[in-house]
């Protein structure tokens, strides 16, 4: 059941916008309002700047969002939408602006009634009282809420040629659509002005690094006298989709550049790129994808913007410095909060000179409470816009009032043309008295006289009369010069002004030119860079190859030091065993003269009657002969001592074998120790 309007019964306003008062109304025509109608309409319309001052800006966005949307389901265009669509459309605005639904209260507020659900006040009240009102900035995403409703209105209205080479993909018009709204005028239906359509296609071909042509869009726009006060967005979509823009450009630049001055303008992205980055604890330099938003400062892995690395948040406190070169980096600058100092590095120094730029201009609207670069941007072109619009009708008032003075110069010529042809006439009448004069003197002397008198009274006055004419005619000539005057003086500063606008437009295309080439010499940097970070790369990799040589070589040292130590070892033990070898021969010696000495006192000759010692079974069989036999003696004598000097000579034998053998095993590093 559709949600009816009163507008038949008692006149109120409903549920469209109105393009005259920024309200949303009903879709009757203003010409089937009477006086008392309009009169009620105004009693409950919406109006921003009276209820909701603090957060305009928010809501002015959302709510040409949420025009599109609720629009879309008027499929009729009679500004009725049904209760049902009403809800869905609710709830999904509560969704993604992440505030609680209450559907009782849109049940009360489009309550039934005899004829069905009827509303007087309309969906704008209970949109500004229930969803609006709850609505914390910063508590959900703005581009949600408008992909809501370019689903809702792309349905609708954005019809194209899906075979056609020049048509945008979906994303690409989903950006433009949110641009238009973000430029367009806050008036209903939404439009945006020439020179705004002109400055965001300027943005465009210059992220598409190309130059913008005036000249189709300004017959674009002379083909229709409507189109001359601003286009919807489906014109400037259209516009965009015929290719007169973006001729012979490929589609992925044309995406690369409406996602640039989509992220530049509604984004709020007032510079993003690569910057050196040196670390807080490690104090190393790092390269960090860098955004500057008006807000804060947030640093990133990489251009993907998926691992947030850190966000500085921007304020008054804040401020900007620049630093000498130093720890091989160039092109410092530094920036300083209340707590931290976070020191950066560029590329160049015109990149440290726009990064340092940036900053400040945002700390600057920071300062001056603003949130949005091109928000401020967008108010002073519309001032800008304004004031020449004053200046131009000041222009037309003058021009009114110098054909004013004009028409009235003629008619004051006019004017002293009918008094010269006043006076000629009277010096014909003059004449003709006078030759009737002559005619009567005889006969009318006296009364002539009378006359003469009389004429030459009203000469007098006719000559004061025309003395005061001429001083009148006098005053209109210096009038006329004077007005002339003017006019060569209105002429020269046009004339100046035109020139002004001549040099004005050379200016431009020279500053476009200048930019082209910045974009070129960029690029040439761009691949310069990229050149020394494949040099930096191939030098680390050189630098690890022989890193890890030298780690193999380190590791042989260590293991030669490690045999070395136990060579050193096994030499320690090999002394050890000789000192204790040169110790046992030492004692083998000592025992060696010992029985050497045994065996010289065991080989004297025994005496009669003495008792030899034992010594062993060795000498068990040996018998010692008497001293009877002195030869035998002698004998034995000798015997005994050549078996003397063959056991030193055996003793000293083994005890020079047992050393070599020693020394040979120490040699060995295997020496025995007995």
């Amino acid at each position: 059941m559709a949600c009816r309007c009163r507008c038949q019964q008692v006149g109120k306003a409903s549920c469209l916008p109105d393009s005259s008062n920024t309200v949303w109304v009903s879709a009757c025509h203003p010409g089937t309002l009477n006086q008392q109608q309009r009169e009620e309409e105004q009693t409950w319309s919406w109006k921003p700047e009276s209820n909701f001052a603090a957060d305009m800006d928010l809501r002015s966005e959302l709510l040409k969002s949420i025009w599109y949307g609720f629009t879309a389901l008027d499929l009729e265009k009679s500004g009725k939408v049904s209760k049902s669509q009403l809800k869905v459309l609710s709830h999904n605005l509560c969704t993604v602006l992440s505030i609680p639904h209450d559907p009782v209260a849109l049940e009360e507020h489009f309550r039934d009634d005899d004829d069905g659900p009827v509303s007087s006040q309309g969906y704008m009240p209970y949109l500004n009282k229930y969803i609006l009102d709850k609505v914390i900035e910063g508590s959900f995403i703005k581009e949600n809420v408008d992909e809501l409703c370019w689903t809702l209105t792309a349905k609708k209205n954005y019809q194209t040629d899906k075979t056609s080479s020049t048509v945008l993909p979906e994303k690409d018009a989903f950006r433009l659509w949110c641009l238009f709204n973000f430029l367009s005028e806050d008036k209903y239906p939404l439009v945006m002005v020439p020179d705004e359509v002109e400055y965001l296609l300027k943005k465009i071909c210059m992220g598409m690094s190309i130059e913008f042509n005036c000249v189709e869009l300004e017959d674009f726009f002379s083909q229709d006298s409507v189109q001359q006060s601003g286009i919807t967005v489906w014109v400037f979509l259209a516009m965009m989709n015929s290719g007169k823009i973006t001729r012979g450009i490929e589609k992925t630049i044309i995406s690369m550049a409406i996602e640039e001055v989509y992220r530049e303008i509604v984004g709020d992205v007032l510079k993003e790129g690569y910057l050196w980055k040196k670390g807080q604890l490690r104090r190393n330099w790092k390269e960090r994808w860098f955004t500057l938003r008006p807000s804060n400062l947030s640093y990133y892995t990489g251009e993907d913007r998926k691992d947030c690395q850190g966000n500085i948040v921007l304020d008054g406190n804040c401020c900007v410095e620049v630093l000498p070169d130093r720890d091989g980096k160039r092109c410092m600058f530094c920036l300083k909060t209340l707590s931290k100092t976070y020191e950066m590095s560029a590329s160049d120094t015109k990149q440290r000179q726009e990064w340092t730029t940036a900053i400040q201009t945002a700390i600057r609207l920071h300062v001056e409470g603003k949130t949005s670069l091109h928000k401020d941007l967008k108010m002073k072109r519309r001032e800008q816009r304004e004031q020449r619009e004053k200046r131009q009708q000041a222009k037309e008032e003058e021009l009114h009032r110098l054909r004013a003075l004009q028409e009235e110069r003629e008619r004051k010529l006019a004017e002293l043309d009918l008094l010269k042809e006043a006076q000629k006439q009277a010096q014909a009448l003059l004449e003709q008295d006078e030759q009737r004069r002559r005619q009567q003197h005889e006969q009318l002397q006296r009364a002539l006289e009378v006359q003469l008198r009389e004429a030459e009274e009203a000469r007098v006055s006719m000559q004061a009369e025309m003395a005061l004419k001429e001083q009148e005619a006098e005053r209109q000539r210096k009038r006329i010069q004077e007005l002339e005057e003017m006019q060569k003086r209105l002429e020269e500063a046009l004339q100046l002004e035109i020139k002004a606008r001549r040099d004005e437009e050379a200016f431009r295309y020279a500053q476009a030119g200048l930019l082209a080439e910045e974009e070129e010499k960029m690029k040439a940097l761009m691949r310069l860079q990229e050149e020394q970070e494949e040099y930096i790369l191939k030098t680390q990799r050189e630098k690890q190859e022989l890193k890890q040589e030298m780690e193999a070589k380190s590791r042989s040292l260590d293991e030669a030091q490690r045999q070395l130590e136990e060579v050193r070892a096994n030499r320690h033990r090999v002394d050890q065993d000789v000192v204790a070898a040169q110790r046992k021969l030492r004692q083998a010696s000592t025992n060696v003269k010992h029985w050497n000495v045994q065996m010289n006192r065991l080989m004297r000759p025994i005496g009669p009657g003495e008792k030899r010692p034992s010594l062993g079974s060795s000498f068990s069989s040996f018998q010692i002969p008497t001293q009877r036999d002195p030869g035998l003696r002698l004998r034995r004598r000798s015997g005994s001592e050549d078996q003397d000097e063959e056991s030193k000579e055996n003793v000293d034998t083994t005890a020079g074998c047992d050393l070599e053998k020693r020394h040979s095993h120490a040699s060995n590093g295997d020496m025995d120790i007995p």
